[in-house]
């Protein structure tokens, strides 16, 4: 694909690095809160002059081993320090580039601001409690109704590892039904005075709705408890400058991680102008919760993906410009 029309003319005339060249982005299977960064990514390598091919949409430990075989060119949604294992078992043929968003992959619980006000809620200790559960007791079973994740997912392991290392399995209920219907659920509950307490993760549609600091407050976990492949990560689990957090630093419980871009080795070696793209570029995230709340609404399909990409980067045209500028030099 040719360079976009509304490249900036500093560079549209110039011979670009990717002529010539395919690149091969891959994206999750299950979770596409971060698809639309394999659109903006794309677009990107297009402005350097490369054609994408069809993203391939495949298991994460999938995506790890076909990028160590140069199968695969780039997959712009690692996180790290979470899918170092991955990173780990390519055996020095994938490199980790960049941050899409640095510290922007966010996990814990939470519940509305109203209510931690109220009752003083800031850890899930608090949970045990009578007037606590009595106020999130949503079925009437003398526990509080926490939205959790539905049976198969990695974060429903962890949330019942902890409930049990908290001792909170009498105290609260972990709601496993579809997590999207749960959380609207929540969501119309919220909006009808009642409690709520849910836990989510970043980027997410639902921080888009329930906006910590303004309707819902993270809160801390009594300690660091985590299952054992996760505990070199314990950490990562005590962050700063959490927004909306009952406290500075926030012990969330889960290990905090970054986003950035994973690539082959190999391509990258041969071609230094997406090494420097990749080292530049980044993604606003709070473009990425109000793009996953779009998508939730209906805006779904491929073709508005691209679009809701094109239109970031457009807004972003002069940031984005220097990095493609930038790449293209250091192909010089």
């Amino acid at each position: 694909m040719a360079i976009t029309a509304t490249a900036s003319a500093s560079y549209a005339q110039t011979s670009l690095p990717g002529e010539g060249k395919t690149v091969q982005l891959a994206q999750p299977t299950g979770d596409d809160t971060g698809w639309i960064l394999t659109d903006i990514y794309g677009q990107l390598l297009e402005e350097l002059g490369y054609q994408t091919l069809d993203t391939l949409t495949i298991d994460l430990p999938v995506a790890f081993a076909s990028m160590a075989q140069d199968d695969v060119s780039i997959y712009p949604y690692g996180w790290f320090p979470l899918h170092n294992t991955y990173l780990d078992a390519a055996r020095g043929n994938v490199e980790v580039v960049g941050h899409v968003v640095e510290q922007g992959a966010l996990q814990g619980y939470l519940v509305d601001r109203a209510s931690a006000e109220k009752l003083n809620i800031t850890s899930l200790e608090d949970f045990k409690r009578d007037e606590v559960k009595q106020a999130f007791d949503r079925d009437g079973d003398g526990r509080a109704d926490l939205v959790a994740c539905p049976a198969g997912w990695g974060c429903e392991l962890t949330i019942t590892y902890q409930m049990d290392a908290f001792e909170l399995r009498d105290h609260v209920n972990e709601i496993r039904a579809g997590y999207s219907a749960s959380m609207a659920d929540a969501i119309a509950a919220y909006q009808s005075g009642e409690p709520i307490f849910f836990y989510t993760w970043t980027p997410n549609w639902t921080v888009n709705e329930l906006v910590p600091g303004k309707d819902v407050v993270w809160i801390e976990t009594p300690s660091i408890e985590l299952p054992e492949e996760q505990r070199e990560l314990a950490d990562a689990a005590i962050v700063e400058g959490v927004d909306g957090c009952v406290s500075d630093p926030c012990q969330l419980g889960w290990p905090v991680n970054d986003i950035s871009a994973v690539a082959s080795s190999a391509f990258l070696e041969e071609n230094p102008a997406v090494r420097t793209l990749l080292e530049l570029a980044s993604v606003d995230i709070n473009f990425i919760y109000a793009q996953n709340a779009a998508m939730r609404a209906g805006e779904n399909t491929e073709e508005d993906l691209r679009r809701q990409a094109a239109e970031y980067i457009e807004a972003n045209r002069e940031t984005v410009d220097g990095w493609i500028e930038q790449a293209i030099a250091s192909a010089q």
